[in-house]
């Protein structure tokens, strides 16, 4: 998932991969107000008033397997109308990952890349024995948030025209106004 030059993600809550296979912890997440301002800001929400998760981590492999849900309420601003709105978003994700060197790790050996869009995704690849949950959230909730959210009900509204009298329709008008005093 990170790279090592990407940003920190703004909410990181990490199990390990031996954690997982000793006990196959159910994690119950519930971002506070600073993390959820800083969600807010990295997805560019208008507010992010509640973020909470829960994942079931299991073995998979030699890695891990989530099953998670998230809700989320967000407030976002209507491209129609540029007024903010609330709405409740949900999802279920699963996502599976492996260890650096693992044999279920995906082979990059070709420059072909074969996508099957009905098919599994392929497992992430950890850099190291950490799982970081609070990251999966975060990609889940932003792949539900609308990129050109619309208010329940809204119509556009193109702005109206104004006619605007060239300086020489008004200098023409102004004449006559005169000539008739």
């Amino acid at each position: 998932m990170a790279d090592g030059l990407s940003p920190p993600p703004p909410w990181s809550q990490t199990v390990t991969l031996a954690e997982i296979a000793r006990s196959a912890p159910v994690i119950k997440l519930s971002a506070d107000g600073t993390t959820r301002v800083a969600i807010a800001r990295e997805l560019g929400l208008e507010r992010l008033d509640s973020l909470t998760a829960t994942v079931k981590a299991r073995p998979w492999l030699d890695g891990a397997e989530l099953d998670g849900e998230l809700e989320a309420r967000v407030t976002q601003i209507c491209s129609a109308t540029g007024d903010p709105f609330e709405q409740v978003l949900t999802n279920s994700f699963q996502v599976r990952v492996v260890p650096e060197g693992s044999d279920a790790a995906p082979r990059n050996d070709s420059l072909e890349v074969d996508i099957d869009p009905e098919g599994e995704d392929p497992p992430d690849v950890l850099e190291s024995d950490k799982v970081d949950v609070g990251a999966y959230v975060v990609e889940h909730l932003a792949l539900e948030i609308e990129p050109f959210p619309r208010k329940p009900g809204a119509v556009y509204q193109p702005p109206t025209e104004e006619t605007v009298d060239s300086p020489f329709a008004v200098l023409q008008q102004f004449r006559k106004d005169r000539a008739e005093d």
